[in-house]
């Protein structure tokens, strides 16, 4: 039988997840973080944090506080008030040098996709894509909005490190690495931005709903760029 949504199913005695699809769509994304935002901004007594993922929120209560049989009409009814903004979210420009070390999959998928390279990055770069959730590791951005041209599966064996800041494709979705660890995307570059440093207020260099577009730059700006963001100064078109 097909599930009816949006649902509500226990996560172990003090977490719920909020169901609102079982497929990957912008809409849904939208309505999933307009939750999370509400829950901010207007508590419900108990709720300790929240997850937004791609299609259901994870909610976080203290049992203690108040129940998850008595929370869950609560989450729907606040669910049903809410009004989504699928193109809301900070804008970012991120620079990246394509290809090279950090971009090892480049050329391989560029003749893959019967493409030259500078075809790939000009259709990686001039897309518009959505961070739809932060997951995996900290600071790591699932973004959507790839190309359906550049689809492409994961590696049958994946690498045991990448670096952070590496440019990643994985089926339909594009990611940037935010700490260094295994991994079987296919990789075409790296920003110097810093995802995640636990040394900034807010750790994580992107949240679920921001908007982000790639800019090329050559090997020199990129080294520039990374002493600068070593140093702390404000990148163009990173929101502080």
């Amino acid at each position: 039988m097909p599930h009816r949504f949006p649902r509500i199913l226990a996560c172990g005695d003090s977490a719920l997840s909020v169901e609102l699809s079982d497929t990957i769509d912008e809409g849904v994304n939208a309505r999933v973080i307009a939750l999370a935002d509400s829950l901010a901004v207007d508590p419900i007594a108990g709720v300790e944090d929240v997850v937004p993922t791609y299609r259901a929120l994870l909610v976080h209560y203290d049992p203690a506080v108040r129940r998850g049989g008595d929370l869950a009409p609560l989450l729907l009814d606040r669910l049903e008030r809410l009004t989504a903004a699928p193109n809301g979210g900070r804008q970012f420009e991120v620079p990246v040098v394509y290809g090279g070390s950090a971009g090892v999959d480049l050329d391989d998928l560029a003749a893959m996709k019967g493409m030259t390279t500078d075809a790939l990055i000009a259709l990686h770069a001039r897309s518009h894509y959505r961070v739809h959730m932060i997951g995996f590791a900290p600071g790591f951005a699932y973004l959507g909005g790839l190309p359906e041209a550049l689809h492409t599966p994961r590696l049958s064996v994946p690498r045991q490190r990448v670096e952070a800041g590496s440019i990643g494709i994985g089926g339909r979705q594009a990611s940037v690495n935010s700490v260094a660890g295994p991994s079987g995307w296919r990789f075409i570059g790296r920003t110097p931005l810093r995802l995640f440093d636990p040394a900034r207020p807010e750790p994580c260099l992107l949240r679920a709903g921001d908007r982000v577009r790639f800019r090329p730059v050559g090997p020199d700006e990129g080294a520039a760029l990374e002493r600068a963001v070593a140093k702390g100064e404000p990148i163009a078109g990173v929101p502080l």
